[in-house]
């Protein structure tokens, strides 16, 4: 569906570096083969965020918003091949870190989309 840089500061803490990169994919098309581990946070918005980690290697796989159920956000450095990803969508950018560098073409959002810039 999409692909998206999260700056927030749980995507920051979640991932230990200055952001998440994200593949935004409908629910339905993802098959999750296993088990996985839940972590019920909040956003930085204050809405539930359930994070889902492997069980056997810690590995952060994706996220799931109440709020959005039709897509999850998988997190791209899990990806077998991630070399397609070129995001331009860039969100939470508030709280980007001041070193990194948010491409010119690149769709700002200082918070998340439903919140505005």
């Amino acid at each position: 569906m999409s692909q998206a840089v999260c700056h927030c500061r749980n995507c920051q803490r979640q991932s230990g570096t200055a952001f998440s990169v994200l593949l935004v994919v409908p629910t339905v098309a993802l098959l999750v083969q296993g088990q996985t581990t839940v972590y019920q946070d909040r956003g930085d918005s204050g809405a539930e965020v359930a994070r889902h980690f492997c069980n056997h290697c810690g590995s952060s796989l994706f996220t799931a918003l109440p709020s959005r159920p039709d897509v999850r956000f998988i997190k791209a450095g899990t990806l077998d091949d991630p070399s397609f990803m070129a995001p331009k969508l860039h969100v939470w950018c508030a709280s980007a870190w001041h070193s990194t560098v948010i491409p010119d073409d690149a769709t700002v959002f200082l918070w998340g989309p439903s919140k505005g810039v």
